[in-house]
């Protein structure tokens, strides 16, 4: 693949204040995604991250935990830098402001800036939010308080440096109407026009004289520089920039490509970052894209609300993969996602461990069973299978010609999601294909096909598990950027090598004759609500130690936890013993139409297949359903629901939510063995 040229990415560093919570991760995942798709793509990607570690808050947390500044920094950056690890971000450069070269060349850009008279000595009386290392007026508080992020500000007066920012506003203004591309989502400039620039910019204050943990101004040494001109300045000067002459690396990559950055600190990254640049000469970034929150439940995460989850705690329940996939896939492109337990649950159990984890090990499984695990493309298109189970000659071409079709066209919708930075969207085009390969399954059944003694129909058998590794291949590979570990994984065990994005225009690359891994590994493990309950109420309480916190009591009736039910009449064991309950595998599903509840099912039982007609639409996807094993009364007297005839009835749970879950066998079971 050609080399498509530099490509520069930031996310915004971290405050090193603390362990960062699934919000912040969410960045650096989202960034990693991007860099590893623009890497796919052919360009020379840098990607870079950190910790911003300087300003009164840090000063003010050091000393309440008895530490410097500097080890206090240290510690907090270090577990940052251990989180980013985990969640396999492939940063090129994980930046600390704290940096003795950061800070030489902050410096420099300091007396530069007040050497040309864009910065100026004056003094600021006004309202100070500590946590946001802001100054409001008056009038731009909210309900007395910071209008960012809501918590108390203290009135402060000192001398200070401003930068002169109205000299420069029109100018900004100007680049934004003609670059509609610098400011994304449109909300986002929106914001920044209509409730800053057009009104007028107020003078920046750029030194603080309250604190000391900070850069020195070196010509006024009792002033430290402003954290957000010392901050917003590490995407050059670890790029190379210096007043006294930049690197070729910083003429190579530098304007950078895309600044990623949460929502609340836009302000900073398209005004005030903007206008230093300008004052500096240096060319402006091609693109800041403001990204949405990520809540927990019911709003913005909060360690005050005790609703924060962590990476690393997701991690040791679901995976690391699994959590990359669960904050990509929550995400819409501009407005705030949701993330629960619950739902982590949910994702986990029907896209991971159904849709691509038991279509890959389906169809391992059925070219080990049926051709000792040989892949081979025989051409066979022409055998069809009817719903009776009879296999019969007739034109299915088309179906394998619909999965080719999915397959070729899923690259270029991947990517021009990826281009316009809707990776949510890009990662559904990617499973939207391993659904696709589900549906073929149930087209084709290869099942019935097995039973069949004659060569063409063999052969037929044959092309459709190789029709199924080929585009499994394919998804794998677009899957990499999002999932690296599982990609790597499905890639690994269907023994294939990757073609390169350019080169996914032809169906059919597998090498026939290849041989899948003869021991295939479950991917994803489905899992139990309880289990997931059991393990969050540990890492509850582990908190709740760690705090010095007291531990809580055993958790009343009516909990979400438990429930009682309305005592139903009693009955002897020869009632019971009138119901046959038997387990099946659902290998077909379908939305009942015109119905908003109901969903229709084929059944394996046996040697048998039923239709059973089911209120669950609600709870869960027809593809969700497929290759679930579900208990089913089988006796039950056949009957119609809107217009459906269903021979039987699939059980389910429901909590004191309204809630239905299939019960399904513990482990492995027969289709058709009786429940006693």
């Amino acid at each position: 693949m050609a080399n498509k040229g530099p490509y520069y990415i930031t996310t915004a560093i971290a405050y090193s204040s603390g362990k960062p919570h699934i919000g912040n991760t969410y960045e650096a995942v989202l960034a990693d995604a991007i860099a590893r798709y623009k890497r796919v793509e052919g360009y020379d990607v840098v990607f870079q991250t950190g910790t911003d570690e300087h300003g009164q808050k840090n000063e003010i947390k050091a000393s309440e935990a008895g530490m410097t500044p500097q080890a206090f920094v240290d510690k907090n950056s270090a577990e940052i830098k251990r989180i980013w690890d985990l969640m396999n971000t492939s940063y090129d450069r994980f930046v600390r402001t704290s940096d003795p070269e950061h800070k030489k060349k902050v410096q420099k850009i300091f007396r530069k800036l007040y050497d040309q008279g864009d910065i100026y000595k004056g003094s600021y009386e006004g309202w100070y939010c500590t946590p946001c290392e802001s100054f409001w007026t008056q009038s731009q508080l909210v309900d007395g308080k910071c209008p960012d992020c809501g918590r108390p500000v203290t009135m402060a007066s000192e001398e200070a440096y401003f930068f002169r920012m109205s000299k420069y506003a029109d100018r900004l203004i100007e680049h934004i109407n003609t670059h509609p591309e610098f400011i994304q989502p449109v909300a986002r400039k929106n914001e920044m026009m209509n409730n800053f620039l057009l009104p007028g910019l107020q003078d920046l204050c750029v030194s603080r004289t309250s604190f000391t943990w900070g850069i020195p101004v070196d010509f006024d040494p009792k002033h430290v520089v402003y954290v957000w001109l010392d901050a917003l300045s590490n995407y050059i000067t670890f790029a190379g920039y210096d007043v006294d002459g930049s690197t070729d690396e910083y003429s190579r990559y530098w304007p950078a490509d895309l600044h990623l950055i949460g929502k609340d600190i836009i302000r900073f990254h398209t005004i005030y970052w903007p206008i230093f640049l300008m004052a500096l000469g240096e060319p402006l970034p091609r693109q800041v894209f403001g990204h949405p929150w990520l809540l927990m439940g019911d709003g913005k995460m909060s360690k005050s609300k005790g609703n924060v989850l962590y990476a690393d705690e997701l991690a040791d329940v679901f995976g690391v993969d699994a959590v990359r996939y669960f904050v990509l896939h929550e995400m819409p492109f501009e407005n705030d996602g949701v993330l629960t337990w619950d739902l982590c649950v949910e994702r986990f159990n029907s896209d991971l461990a159904n849709t691509l984890g038991n279509l890959v090990n389906r169809t391992i499984s059925m070219t080990n069973k049926y051709f000792d695990g040989v892949v081979c493309a025989t051409g066979v298109t022409d055998l069809q299978v009817a719903p009776s189970g009879v296999v019969s000659e007739g034109q299915t071409g088309s179906i394998d010609e619909d999965l080719k079709k999915i397959v070729l066209e899923t690259p270029a919708k991947v990517t021009e999601k990826m281009d316009r930075l809707r990776v949510a969207d890009a990662i559904s085009e990617v499973f939207a294909l391993f659904k696709r390969c589900n549906k073929y399954i149930d087209e084709t059944a290869p099942w019935v096909l097995a039973k069949g003694e004659d060569q063409l129909t063999k052969d037929r058998l044959s092309q459709v598990l190789y029709n199924l590794v080929e585009a499994i291949a394919v998804g794998a590979e677009l899957l990499e950027s999002f999932m690296p570990d599982t990609a790597q994984k499905i890639l690994q065990q269907l023994n294939a090598k990757k073609r390169g994005l350019d080169n996914m225009d032809t169906f059919g690359q597998y090498p026939s004759n290849e041989k899948v891994t003869d021991q295939p590994q479950i991917l994803f493990q489905r899992l139990k609500a309880e289990d997931v309950e059991a393990a969050v109420a540990k890492l509850q309480q582990a908190r709740a130690e760690a705090a010095g916190a007291p531990q809580e009591e055993e958790k009343a009736a009516g909990d979400e936890d438990s429930m009682d039910v309305e005592k139903k009449e009693e009955v002897s064991i020869d009632d019971f013993a009138k119901l046959q309950i038997q387990v099946g595998e659902i290998v077909h599903c379908e939305a009942v139409k015109k119905s908003k509840k109901l969903l229709c099912s084929q059944v394996k039982i046996g040697s048998q297949t039923r239709q059973i007609v089911s209120g669950i639409k609600q709870w869960y996807t027809p593809e969700e359903m497929v290759g679930k094993k579900v208990l089913v009364i089988t006796n039950l007297k056949p009957a119609k629901l809107a217009g459906q005839l269903s021979e039987g009835m699939i059980l389910c749970a429901e909590d004191n939510q309204g809630r239905l879950s299939l019960v399904s066998p513990e482990s492995a079971v027969s289709c058709g063995a009786e429940v006693r």
